[in-house]
C-alpha cells in the first residue's frame, strides 16, 4: 500500500506552517507571544539574552540518503542550543527557516517537525517562529535559538588565562567515526543496492553523528557547584579547531596531552577499522557538541566530582605556542584541520 502523500502547494505557505506547528506547546514564562502574529513577543525579566543562528544545507551539512528526516529535525535544534549552553546560558526560544524543493511532501515536513518539536520537548525551549520557502536545489535549513542569562554571568572565548586548566565534557571523535560508517555503507549501497547495510556494533557512533545531544547537564553542574569558566566554546569543528580559536581570541598558548584526550572504546574500534588515527579522530574530527572551556586551577576539585569532564592540557603565554604533548613526551605543533565551511 502506498504512502499517503500530500503536496505542499494544497496547503499553501501559511496552511503549511499552521500544520507543522499545531502541537507546539509554550514551556517557558518568557515567550509572551508566539507562532501566529507578524513577531514573536519575548520577555526575559532583566535577563540578558544571547542569540545564535547556523544554516544547514542539503549536500554540504547533510545527506538525506543515510540521514532520517526526525533525526536532521532534532539535531538542527541541538547544534544551535549547544551554542547557547557555551555562553553558560539557558535556551529559551528557536526559530526554524526551512527551503523545500517539491520533492518534499506535507508528511515529508511533518517527520522533520516531529523531530524538531522531540528536541525542543527535552530542551524546554519553545518554537517561537519561522518561515518556509520554495528552494531550487536541496533542503535549507536556518535554525535561530536565543537563551537567557544572569547580567554579565555569561562566559566568551577570548578570556582564558594563563596557568588556566583546559577541560572538555564527553568524548571525542566518534561523530567523525559514524559520519565515516554512513559514508561507507552509502558507497556500497550505490554499488550494490541489494546489500543490507552492516552497523552491527556501530549504534553508539553512528547515533553521535545522526542524534547528537547538547550538554545542557554540564551548564547545570557549573551552576550547582558555583563555578564559572574562563572560557568555553562548544566542539562543533574539531578540538584542534576550538583550541585554537580559545587560544588565538585570548592571546595565549596552550599544552594538550594525547593521552588524556577522552576517546570511546567504540570510537577507537572503529578507527583501527578504517585505519585511522584515534586521536586525529579526536582533535579534526568534529560535530562532537561537547563543551571545550578552561577553569582556575583552584576549581579543580569541584569538578573531579563529574566523571563526564576530562582535564586534558593547561593555557600557558603566547610565546609558548599551541602544542600537543604525545604519549612519547614529544611536542606536536596544533594545527586546526576540522571542518572548514569555505574549504576545498
Amino acid at each position: 500500500m502506498a504512502e499517503e502523500r500530500t503536496e505542499i502547494s494544497s496547503l499553501g505557505e501559511f496552511g503549511l506552517i499552521e500544520y507543522l506547528t499545531k502541537n507546539f506547546e509554550i514551556q517557558n514564562v518568557s515567550t509572551v507571544e508566539s507562532i501566529g502574529d507578524d513577531c514573536a513577543v519575548i520577555d526575559h525579566f532583566g535577563k540578558q539574552t544571547v542569540v545564535t543562528s547556523d544554516l544547514l544545507l542539503e549536500g554540504v551539512h547533510f545527506d538525506l540518503m543515510y540521514t532520517p528526516l526526525k533525526h536532521l529535525g532534532y539535531k538542527s535544534i541541538v547544534v544551535n542550543l549547544s551554542d547557547v549552553y557555551a555562553m553558560k546560558a539557558i535556551p529559551t526560544q528557536v526559530t526554524v527557516n526551512i527551503g523545500i524543493t517539491n520533492r518534499f511532501s506535507v508528511e515529508a515536513l511533518s517527520e522533520f517537525y516531529e523531530g524538531v518539536y522531540a528536541a525542543c520537548k527535552k530542551y524546554e525551549v519553545d518554537l517561537v517562529g519561522g518561515d518556509t520557502s520554495a528552494s531550487q536545489k536541496g533542503f535549507v535549513i536556518s535554525v535561530t535559538a536565543l537563551g537567557e542569562v544572569a547580567p554579565d554571568k555569561f562566559v566568551k572565548r577570548n578570556t582564558a588565562q594563563k596557568g588556566d586548566l583546559i577541560c572538555v565534557s564527553g568524548d571525542l571523535g566518534a561523530a567523525f567515526l559514524g559520519l565515516t560508517i554512513l559514508e561507507r555503507e552509502k558507497r556500497i549501497y550505490l554499488e550494490s543496492p541489494q546489500l543490507q547495510p552492516d552497523l552491527e556494533g556501530e549504534d553508539y557512533i553512528v547515533s553521535r553523528i545522526l542524534k547528537p545531544e547538547a550538554r545542557h547537564d554540564i551548564v547545570d553542574f557549573f551552576d550547582k557547584e558555583g563555578i564559572t569558566p574562563t572560557s568555553m566554546m562548544d566542539v562543533s569543528d574539531g578540538l584542534s579547531s576550538e583550541i585554537m580559536h580559545i587560544c588565538k581570541d585570548s592571546n595565549v598558548g596552550c599544552r594538550i596531552y594525547e593521552d588524556k584526550l577522552p576517546i570511546d572504546e567504540q570510537t577507537r574500534a572503529a578507527a583501527m577499522k578504517f585505519a585511522l588515527d584515534p586521536t586525529v579522530c579526536a582533535l579534526d574530527g568534529g560535530e562532537d557538541y561537547e563543551l571545550l572551556f578552561t577553569l582556575q586551577q583552584e576549581d579543580y576539585d569541584k569538578i573531579t566530582l563529574n566523571e563526564e569532564i576530562s582535564v586534558i592540557g593547561y593555557v600557558t603565554d603566547l610565546e609558548e605556542g599551541c602544542k600537543l604533548i604525545s604519549r612519547g613526551g614529544n611536542l606536536h605543533d596544533i594545527k586546526p584541520q576540522g571542518w572548514n565551511a569555505f574549504g576545498s
